[in-house]
Formats: structure tokens, sequence, C-alpha cells
């Protein structure tokens, strides 16, 4: 099993910056790599940006490049979502996933942390 822990959600004007972690303890070594997803309210969730476990080769959603950067900290276990240029439409629960192989859903979830940009 692996567990997953968010931090760093919260309230920013438009044009702000934030920046998330996730934390992942375990049984990391299985692990193929990691990513974040977002839910806005009334609406579906969705992907932003994935990592391979090795920290080599990152994808990001159409809607973020260019703002958003993740990166991996092979030391600490954790990988970091550094938001710039937030707008309001990135406000939505963030969610810290992870899994074990390349293809198929994630296997492993965090609970979520807000992230509120206002306009």
């Amino acid at each position: 099993q692996v567990q997953l822990a968010e931090s760093g959600g919260g309230l920013v004007q438009a044009g702000g910056s934030l920046r998330l972690s996730c934390a992942a303890s375990g049984r990391t070594f299985s692990l193929y790599n990691m990513g974040w997803f977002r839910q806005a309210p009334g609406k579906e969730r969705e992907f932003v940006a994935t990592v391979r476990w090795s920290g080599i080769g990152t994808d990001y959603a159409d809607s973020v490049k260019g703002r958003f950067t993740l990166s991996r900290d092979n030391a600490k276990n954790t990988v970091t979502l550094q938001m710039n240029s937030l707008k309001a439409e990135d406000t939505a629960v963030y969610y810290c996933a992870a899994k074990n192989k390349p293809y198929g859903p994630y296997d492993y979830w965090g609970q979520g942390t807000q992230v509120t940009v206002s306009s």
C-alpha cells in the first residue's frame, strides 16, 4: 500500500501563485508515476499533470501548460506542483494520485486540498 498526503492549498488572488506538495509513504518502490487531478464544483475530475516516479518525464493538461510545473524530490518521496498565474477557473479540489503501472487507472489517491482563486 501507498499513502499520499497533500498540503499547500489555500486562497489566492488571480495572477498569484500557490505550491502544492504530495508526500508518498509506504511501498513507494512499486510506484510508476504520480499525478495531480482536480475537481471543480459541478464538474468531473480532470487531469492536471503527471510525472514518472523516476522524475524523468512530465505531462500537463493544455489548460495549465506554461503556468504549472510538476517536480519530484527523490530524497523526500515528494512531488510538488508549482502553480503560477492562477486563474479563477483553476479553483477546485486538487488530488494527488499514484499508480504502479504505466497504463490504466491510478491506484492511490490523497484526500484532496482546496485551491480557491479569487477574481
